[in-house]
């Protein structure tokens, strides 16, 4: 038997039928369409998706680090990456003053 055969035919609603369907989707309180404004700001979800894209663009590198240090940095829970480059940023600041 072929794939088509063991399918279940689709039985689109008549016209009075479908205008029912609608008068009595319209006259749910809970349901409303959406306004023409309600439909223009509507956005893809693709572009809603992930982080926010900050204006300063971190690089992804390659480095090696002592275990020490690392260890330490972890055992100080989430975002210890971030607190690492804050480190590294007050470096800089410190080194950039003294020249």
């Amino acid at each position: 038997m072929s794939r088509t055969a063991r399918r279940k035919k689709i039985v689109l609603p008549t016209a009075a039928e479908d205008r029912a369907i609608i008068a009595a989707a319209k006259a749910d309180p809970d349901a409303q369409p959406l306004t023409a404004k309600q439909l223009k700001a509507m956005v893809p979800m693709r572009t809603l998706r992930g982080r926010p894209k900050s204006p300063k663009r971190k690089l992804l590198v390659s480095i090696r680090y002592s275990p020490e240090v690392v260890a330490y940095f972890k055992s100080t829970g989430e975002g210890w990456q971030a607190r690492m480059d804050s480190v590294l940023r007050q470096y800089i600041a410190r080194r950039t003053k003294a020249a």
